[in-house]
């Protein structure tokens, strides 16, 4: 299979600024290529590159920022957009035909992410958010509505507001069980707080979060808790049921790999690396999961398809999360609680330390010496009756005892 080479791209710093020389913000500038504004600051600061379609429109674009402006638009003029389709390429392997017969992916670019923006949000966060991109903590409290500077307690909540509701609706289709789900969620957002000095700088909170959340909810150990041995009310629909156990009967790589690839949208290298797997395994997954879907529902072969009915899913099951507030206080009193037990812990053991250096013995004790043979005494035998001679001689030894031998006591005088 034969691929056009990509169309070539300035630097990052020679993209912004091309578009501040041509006075445009990053909002305009992703309004006429039809993707989201932490798009085009992902593309500017290097961290992404756009791929087909979109990275030939804005190659374009930035060529014609590049040439010499001859008639440029009013000031208070409305750019149109650029005639940006979201839409896969036709040319995709694995868009054509999902279900093949050997499941080998020879590049990364074979595979391609579904839009999720032009489907319905069930999946991803309420607000816009870039396929497969981190969106930066900065960025999550300013779609929240959040003032910046944030406190930590601000940044928290907007972040638990912004990546929540999706990620209980996702912790759904990985363990078909609601409470787990919103667990999972919660766990995982008191472990950010804990560590949010590490969570607040990291790139991408939000993968953060979701690889905690996800490896709660799929952890082996959850099976031997008395609460979780007993399966909930399934889902009322027959094709939601159906789908349902399509999932949960994948392995868990399979299926994490499946909801992240065709259910969040990311692409396949975050997809294998927030599967800890490499690129051609996480692509190797991914076809074998498609392939056990459309086996059973012929109907979902389309990966579009599977993504819309995969939101659908994870729509008609009403999972909300906790407040934020409780989230917090939740993860302050675990953490009070582990530190008091490991106070506790550490005192106990102080003590038996001092305990046991107060009761040994300061100095050598030698041992007991084995008894010795006396003359005359026959040794202990097993209990019985005593012969005439033992009788004899504890008759002598009791009278003895008794009335002993004459002794020299000295008289006062």
């Amino acid at each position: 299979m034969t691929q056009r080479p990509a169309t070539p791209l300035p630097p990052p710093k020679e993209r912004r600024r091309l578009r501040e020389a041509a006075s445009l913000t990053q909002a305009q500038l992703a309004s006429r290529l039809g993707v989201s504004r932490e798009t085009v600051r992902a593309w500017e600061s290097g961290r992404t590159t756009p791929r087909d379609r979109r990275r030939d429109a804005y190659a374009k674009l930035l060529a014609q920022l590049a040439k010499p402006a001859t008639s440029e638009p009013a000031p208070g003029a409305t750019p149109e957009p650029s005639p940006v389709t979201t839409e896969r390429p036709a040319n995709d392997p694995v868009v054509r035909d999902p279900v093949v017969t050997s499941p080998v992916v020879t590049s990364p670019a074979a595979i391609e992410p579904v839009d999720i923006a032009v489907t319905p949000p069930a999946l991803t966060n309420s607000q816009e958010v870039p396929e497969g991109e981190p969106v930066p903590l900065a960025a999550v409290s300013e779609q929240a509505g959040v003032p910046a500077p944030l406190t930590p307690d601000q940044a928290f909540d907007a972040l638990y507001a912004f990546c929540a509701p999706a990620l209980v609706r996702q912790a759904y289709l990985l363990t078909g069980r609601r409470e787990l789900a919103r667990e999972s969620v919660e766990r995982a957002f008191q472990l950010a707080w804990q560590r949010w000095p590490e969570v607040a700088v990291d790139r991408d909170p939000a993968g953060w979060v979701r690889a905690a959340a996800y490896e709660y909810a799929l952890s082996p150990w959850h099976r031997f808790r008395p609460r979780y041995r007993h399966p909930e009310p399934p889902p009322a629909d027959a094709s939601d049921r159906a789908l349902l156990d399509i999932l949960l009967a994948l392995p868990p790589p399979y299926r994490r790999t499946l909801v992240l690839y065709d259910g969040v949208g990311l692409g396949l290298p975050e997809t294998a690396a927030e599967t800890e797997a490499s690129t051609p395994a996480a692509a190797n997954r991914l076809l074998h999961a498609r392939e056990a879907v459309a086996e059973r529902l012929p109907e979902l072969s389309d990966p579009a398809v599977l993504h819309q009915r995969l939101a659908e899913l994870a729509s008609t099951e009403r999972l909300r999360a906790a407040r934020p507030p409780v989230v917090r206080g939740g993860s302050e009193r675990r953490a009070r609680f582990w530190t008091r037990a490991a106070i506790a812990f550490t005192v106990t053991l102080i003590g038996a330390t001092a305990l046991t250096l107060r009761t040994a013995p300061t100095r050598y004790e030698p041992p007991v010496p084995p008894g010795e043979t006396v003359r005359g005494v026959p040794p202990r035998a097993a209990p019985g009756p005593l012969s005439e001679r033992e009788l004899e001689l504890r008759a002598k030894l009791r009278e003895e005892m008794v009335n002993g031998p004459a002794r020299l006591v000295p008289k006062p005088e």
